[in-house]
Order: structure tokens, then sequence, then C-alpha cells
């Protein structure tokens, strides 16, 4: 049997120090729970950060691994593979998208997405409209032109100088919006669905706005939808709740269930400006990983299912508003699909430390929002017992 201390010794011995972990190691997961190496059960609704859409151990995701697994893992992107073509096929059919490019993670489809917009630029004949604007409250990811539109000042004063000609106007503001985009803005990078940030959505006719502002100054429009994305909104795509529909879109966390990948989903207009040599990944698109991926994405796109995403999504809203009301701990509420914040009046990870004493695992999403991204399998049974431990957590932290 795994001994819990001696892992965490191990973690604080050998691994660098990049994250904050809870004393406690998981060992497996079922469904919508994980249990670690003490036998302890808990309801997971941060599924692994918006990635197990489909809970823990889905039928689907180990079917997928064990029929691809004896065939190949890895050749590179210089050779044809099925999965791959299979999975950009499904993608491009189920989408605004002509083509699809394949990375590992969220950070590198938005990376790519501005290589892309300023080729794209550059091949309009504009060699100086390098201009990127993106929004408060945005995250992007980690890498440095990710990170350069990416909001949160701790993530990037470490790091500074980053990638320059960014600038960022007020998330929801269009007047503030129009004012900052210009004819030398080449993207305009935004997540429907604003995660990191607050679990705060946009408005229609912002994102409408945005769209209009786009084409008048000739700039590409970037949906970032690695965390909203995929079903998590209640709709397949973030996008398809607003009726926008954006140049380039990016997709990662559960596209692959659990196993790494990320898309860049783009018009034609767009991908007709990279060329062999333009852009490239190692591992992206792998055959396993894109067979797994296929598999995973078939299943949730699928009436029913985003149906029952829908209707679970109004009856938690309904019972997160009950919640807030009977607490002064909680003073709100906001998002979409299952994908929900609770705006606190107290610090968020007070609360999201209280709530693994009552087995549940929640996220935070900035210093006084607490994040609930169950996966998109819960019952509605599960979802009362989601509610009820956040109840006794907060009755505790009060």
């Amino acid at each position: 049997m795994i001994n819990t201390q001696n892992i965490i010794d191990l973690e604080q011995t050998y691994v660098v120090q990049t994250y904050i972990r809870p004393k406690l190691v998981f060992e497996h997961g079922e469904g919508v729970w994980l249990y670690d190496t003490e036998g302890k059960q808990y309801l997971d609704a941060g599924s692994g950060i918006a990635v197990n859409a489909l809970g823990h151990r889905h039928d689907v995701i180990v079917n997928a691994i064990r029929e691809n697994a004896e065939g190949l893992l890895h050749v590179s992107n210089l050779y044809h593979t099925a999965p791959h073509a299979l999975l950009a096929r499904d993608l491009c059919e189920a989408s605004f998208a002509d083509r699809v490019f394949f990375c590992n993670s969220g950070t590198e489809a938005n990376e790519g997405t501005l290589k892309f917009a300023r080729k794209y630029a550059r091949e309009q004949g504009y060699t100086d409209k390098t201009g990127v604007v993106a929004f408060t409250g945005s995250f992007h990811g980690r890498t440095m032109g990710a990170l350069a539109c990416t909001a949160t000042e701790k993530y990037r004063q470490p790091f500074e100088p980053l990638m320059g000609d960014v600038t960022f106007a007020e998330f929801n503001d269009l007047d503030c919006a129009h004012q900052t985009i210009t004819d030398h803005t080449c993207a305009v990078i935004v997540e429907p669905v604003q995660g990191e940030g607050g679990v705060t959505p946009a408005a229609p006719e912002f994102l409408a706005g945005l769209r209009a502002i786009c084409n008048e100054v000739g700039a590409l429009l970037i949906f970032d939808e690695v965390q909203c994305g995929l079903g998590r909104a209640g709709t397949l795509w973030g996008y398809q709740g607003y009726d926008v529909t954006p140049d380039m879109m990016t997709l990662a966390k559960s596209l692959a269930g659990g196993l790494p990948m990320g898309a860049v989903l783009v018009t034609q207009a767009a991908a007709a400006v990279m060329q062999p040599g333009d852009h490239a990944s190692t591992f992206a698109g792998g055959p396993l990983i894109a067979s797994v991926a296929r598999a995973v994405f078939n299943h949730i796109n699928q009436p029913h299912f985003l149906a029952d995403v829908q209707a679970k999504s109004i009856y938690l809203a309904t019972r997160l508003n009950q919640l807030v009301a009977q607490t002064p701990l909680l003073t709100g509420v906001r998002g979409k699909g299952l994908m929900w914040g609770l705006i606190s009046t107290i610090p968020a990870a007070e609360i999201v430390a209280e709530a693994r004493h009552h087995g549940l695992v929640i996220l935070v999403a900035g210093e006084k929002v607490v994040r609930l991204l169950p996966p998109l399998v819960i019952t509605q049974q599960e979802l009362d017992l989601l509610v009820e431990r956040l109840q006794a957590t907060l009755e505790s932290v009060g």
C-alpha cells in the first residue's frame, strides 16, 4: 500500500515547488468520485480543472485506450496517421472551422493563434499590424506569448518583459473595446466564459460588438474555449450560446479525456497563410491520443448528452441560488452550463480547503470566487450531494 506521507515527502524533495498541494494523495477514481490512499471518498467538482468531462474511468475512455494501446503510439507529424485526420474532420464538421492545428495544451493552442494572426496580417501586406488585444480577468496560459495575454499581474510580473504589443481592454465593456482595438490590431482574444478570472460569462452584446469591430479593422477574433468549450457551457461550443462566430478557437482540457491535447480551429482564410515549416509540434495529434479524443468528442457531441447538460445546468443554478440566499458567506452566483462561480465574502481558498474535510473537491477562481466544474456526467442526485456538502462546508467555515 502507498504510504501517503512518503509520497508527500518525495514530492517535497524532488519536484519543483510551483504548486501548493494539500496533504493527501489521490489513488483512483470512479465516475464523479475520487479516492485517496487513506480510503477517503471525495465528490470531484473540479474535474481536474475541467479536464475530466466524462469523470473517472469512463468506459468510452478506457475502451479507446485499450483498443489503441497496441497500435501506433507515435510517428511524429512528418507522416500521415488516420486518427488525427478523422478527428480533424469531426471537429470541423461540428463547428465553424475549416481546418485544425493540433498541439498539446491550451497554452500552446493560444500561442499558436498569435502566430497565425500575425502571419495573416503580414500576408495582407500590413507589416506593422502586430497588436493583440486581450481583456481584464483573462487567462490564456503560461508560455511567453499566452502569458502576455493573461491579465493577472502576479502571473506576469516575475517573467517580464513578455511578448510586446499586447493591450488590455475592460472585459464586457464594449466602449473600452472600441477605444482599444485599432487598425494596428491583428487579433482580439477573449474567453466566452472567463474561467480563472472568476467564472464570468461574456455579455451577448459584448461578443457581438467584438465581432463587428474586428470586421471593421481587419483583425482576427479568437475565442479561447479551452475551459468553456466541449459541452462545459451547455452547448457543444461556447460561441454557440452567443450566435457569434470567431475566426479561430482554441481547445484543450477535456478534449482527450485526461490525456494532453490542444487544438486550434480556424477558418480557411486564417489557415491559408500558414505554410509548411511555419509552425510545428512533435507530439501533437499522435495516434493514441487522437483516437481517445475522437471517442470523447463523439460521445459529448450528441443531442441527448448536451440536452442533459443543459437540464442539469438549470437544476444546479437553482440549487446554488438557494444556497446563496441561506448564507452570509456568499453574495452571488454566476456561470453557464456546468461551470459556476460562487462569489464569497471571505477568501475562496478557505472554503476550498474546508470542503476537502467534507469530501468535496472544488476550486478557486480569483481571491473570492469558488469555482465548480463537476464532470458533465454528474447525476441530479450527485448534484444534490454537491450542494449539501457545500452547505456543510460553509456552515463549518462560518
